[in-house]
């Protein structure tokens, strides 16, 4: 009898493509303009991403799209939370900001476009090109998932 052992990467490991997006424009109106240019049906997803580091939450909000046709699941992941810290200081109300991203690595990545299933290197690709072509769109591009030292926090 022949055994096989499976190792832990091979069980855990989901198959996805993700795209890095540097957009000024905020959470709702990027997944509106990426339905409206790429014929997609983003939605806010009903529980956002919710991380606790050093007795401080973050909360990194989500959209989903569920394309039955191509067998593919699609999440808009904002990567960056900003917390308003307020401190009172001889009697003045002192307020600073602390933001906080979801893959540290990738700081200038305002947006993970993270299309789960495989996909062909070209449609990766065409997407792209039309996220490109979206005003206040920065830049697209993809990202090696392997890459990331924070790849974890994509697996959701």
């Amino acid at each position: 009898m022949q055994v096989y052992a499976l190792e832990m990467d091979e069980f855990c490991e989901e198959e996805y493509s993700l795209i890095g997006i540097h957009s000024t424009l905020e959470d709702y109106k990027l997944a509106y303009l990426l339905n409206k240019n790429l014929n997609t049906h983003f939605s806010k997803a009903q529980k956002d991403l919710e991380f606790k580091r050093q007795n401080k939450k973050a909360t990194f909000s989500i959209y989903n799209y569920e394309n039955v046709k191509y067998d593919f699941d699609w999440f808009l992941i904002a990567n960056s939370y900003r917390r308003e810290n307020q401190t009172v200081s001889n009697e003045l109300l002192l307020t600073s900001e602390t933001k906080t991203y979801l893959i540290p690595e990738k700081k200038k990545v305002d947006f993970f476009l993270k299309i789960c299933g495989e996909s062909e290197y070209e449609f990766i690709l065409k997407t792209i090109h039309k996220i490109k072509q979206i005003d206040h769109v920065i830049t697209a591009y993809s990202i090696d998932k392997n890459t990331l030292k924070s790849k974890d926090f994509l697996i959701f």
